[in-house]
């Protein structure tokens, strides 16, 4: 009888330790589930540098401004006089990752063949900028 009282204290002990974990699981995935990040860099470059095929967009362009963070990434490489590093703006939000499609699909992106920048050639007061975009999700559970 002793044997029976041991098993059932063991089996409720590794029960409530299962279920203990499983509650701790499931609140930790719903917290961080769905986060991505999306990452806008801008660079001034020299008017020489724009490819010829490439369309310039004017800073104050509306679709420009509906971006998170277009603004300020470009403001930044202006301010800093970003001509050797790109300065960046990193979104750390639920859906972040639409930005990268957004500067992607709504404006005039420029795929480069050589040694262009990818990106949105921008024109901003005198000077030129290239503003792109990149994206990454954080995956919380194995794909297995």
């Amino acid at each position: 009888m002793i044997r029976g009282k041991d098993m059932a204290l063991s089996l409720f002990v590794v029960g409530t330790a299962a279920v203990a974990g499983y509650v701790l699981r499931s609140e930790r995935r719903g917290a961080t589930r769905s986060r991505s990040k999306a990452d806008l860099g801008a660079r001034v470059i020299g008017p020489d540098e724009v490819p010829d095929d490439a369309t310039v967009v004017d800073a104050s362009a509306q679709r420009l401004g509906e971006i998170p963070g277009a603004r300020r990434a470009l403001d930044r490489a202006i301010r800093n006089g970003a001509r050797e590093e790109w300065e960046h703006i990193t979104l750390d939000r639920d859906g972040a990752w639409s930005v990268v499609d957004r500067v992607r699909q709504t404006l005039p992106y420029y795929d480069a063949d050589g040694d262009e920048y990818n990106g949105v050639y921008v024109r901003y007061n005198d000077r030129i900028v290239v503003l792109d975009a990149i994206g990454w999700a954080h995956l919380e559970d194995s794909l297995a």
